[in-house]
């Protein structure tokens, strides 16, 4: 006997429900004023005779300086250099020169990236040059002792007005700049003083695990 349109009709409602098409969730739309984290900072460890310093690298500020600066700390460049002109209460400066006061080979130098609104306050790390050339930064480099407003950029007029460029600074061991800054110095090889008598070595640069970037509200990320 035929089956009463009414019953063939309950009898497909379950197939019917079957055939219905998922619709995945609505994926919400990305707000447009939210900004990507920032790089988390690269952290690098002097380890020296006198102890050891952790310096945060400012990439964002001054890319090209980190960089370079990076790429000899992994060649193993700055291994068993010296620091070789220690000035208390004014900097300390390294990475050129091994004990016996021998300049190391170097790459070409970097743009100077001096004004870069990075200031050379105590515990600040920047790219040492030659006076004369602004652009001629390579290997060596120099942690301010005190707060030195005279080495920040002025105008770019001169070389001599064009500042040192800071890419970083320091975060663990101040006390131990402080150290190197009190051994006795003098006059050595090709430089007039500041030579300390007993060379204080950097044993090795270790590329440590970066800090996390800092969140909207200035703190650091989880």
């Amino acid at each position: 006997m035929p089956l009463r349109p009414t019953l063939l009709f309950l009898l497909l409602l379950p197939l019917a429900a079957l055939a219905t098409p998922t619709v995945p969730p609505a994926v919400p739309a990305q707000d447009e004023d939210e900004t990507p984290a920032a790089p988390a900072a690269p952290r690098v460890r002097l380890v020296t005779t006198l102890g050891e310093i952790t310096l945060e690298l400012d990439a964002v500020a001054a890319p090209r300086t980190v960089e370079n600066f990076l790429g000899y700390a992994r060649d193993g460049h700055f291994n068993g250099t010296i620091f070789h002109r220690v000035v208390p209460g004014l900097l300390v400066q390294g990475g050129g020169f091994t004990p016996d006061l021998q300049a190391k080979p170097t790459r070409a130098p970097v743009p100077n990236e001096a004004g870069n609104g990075l200031q050379n306050l105590r515990g600040a790390i920047a790219a040492a040059r030659d006076r004369g050339v602004p652009d001629s930064a390579t290997t060596q480099f120099f942690i301010n002792l005190a707060d030195n407003p005279a080495f920040d950029r002025k105008d770019d007029s001169s070389p001599y007005t064009s500042g040192y460029a800071v890419f970083g600074r320091v975060v663990q061991g101040m006390d131990v700049l402080d150290r190197i800054a009190a051994v006795p110095t003098r006059s050595q090889g090709p430089f007039n003083g500041w030579v300390p008598d007993t060379p204080v070595v950097i044993e090795k640069v270790v590329l440590a695990e970066p800090s996390p970037p800092a969140t909207a509200d200035g703190g650091d990320a989880p």
